[in-house]
């Protein structure tokens, strides 16, 4: 066997055995990460509720009798591809909240998926966090004709078409002063496959406004400038007799009526 065969096989064994890829099937999600701390919106009345921080996301879902739930991505070619999920917790009906570390609660990470598996066919509320970066949010509908609710980072904001678009349409909005969030809500079922909210910042709409002042104040100014050029340049033809030339050349007699004696 070759060199760059067995160099080959080296690097796929250090993947798999890294828990990279799906070779050797699903891998169990890192205990210490599935009971990190996080807080939850328990009490939303969407069927799915998703808070978005700076760089991360926590996600609320309801579950009803199941004992597994599947969530993944997309990539920038619409591939799925797994969730890295952090403080898993799942709510019971009761208000009784269990984590990985005092249950059978648990998740497994493929390369295309992860799937959360509960303690047994269950009701009840599942949440969990994961890493995310950027001013926009996208994911897939995974739980088919419900609600949901999307709130966005402090200071954030939807609602100009050229700095923020939210899909699917149909949604509204609401601002919490306490916390300076803006929620978007699809009251109604949602049947499309994805959910996408990209959003700006206050901060940006001044920058924006102030962008947009600047080059109101340069064009104008450039007009006004190309203005008085232009009248300046007329009034010099105008001492220099050229327009009077100009229009005596252009006048044609034919134009000055019939002559003497037939009008």
């Amino acid at each position: 066997m070759s060199r760059r065969y067995l160099a080959l096989l080296g690097v796929v064994a250090l993947l798999a055995l890294s828990g990279c890829t799906g070779l050797f099937g699903p891998q169990e999600a890192d205990p210490g990460r599935l009971n990190e701390n996080a807080s939850y919106d328990w009490d939303s009345d969407a069927d799915a509720s998703i808070v978005l921080d700076r760089s991360s996301y926590r996600a609320v879902y309801d579950i009803r009798n199941n004992s597994t739930f599947v969530v993944y991505d997309r990539d920038g070619l619409g591939r799925e591809q797994n969730v890295p999920i952090r403080a898993l917790r799942f709510r019971y009906e009761n208000g009784t909240v269990i984590s990985a570390a005092n249950s059978s609660l648990t998740a497994t990470q493929g390369g295309s998926q992860t799937t959360i598996v509960f303690p047994d066919n269950v009701t009840g509320q599942v949440a969990y966090s994961a890493p995310r970066n950027g001013k926009s949010y996208a994911t897939p509908a995974h739980l088919g004709d419900a609600t949901y609710t999307v709130t966005l980072p402090p200071g954030a904001r939807v609602g100009i078409p050229l700095l923020s678009q939210v899909s699917p349409g149909s949604y509204e909005t609401s601002v919490d002063d306490s916390t300076n969030r803006m929620t978007v809500r699809w009251s109604e079922p949602v049947t499309a496959r994805q959910i996408q909210v990209r959003y700006y910042l206050e901060r940006d709409l001044l920058i924006f406004g102030g962008l947009v002042l600047v080059a109101v104040l340069v064009g104008g100014g450039g007009s006004l400038y190309y203005y008085r050029q232009l009248q300046a340049v007329k009034r010099k033809r105008k001492e220099a007799g050229i327009d009077l030339e100009e229009e005596d050349a252009d006048d044609d007699p034919r134009d000055r009526g019939p002559p003497p004696g037939m009008r």
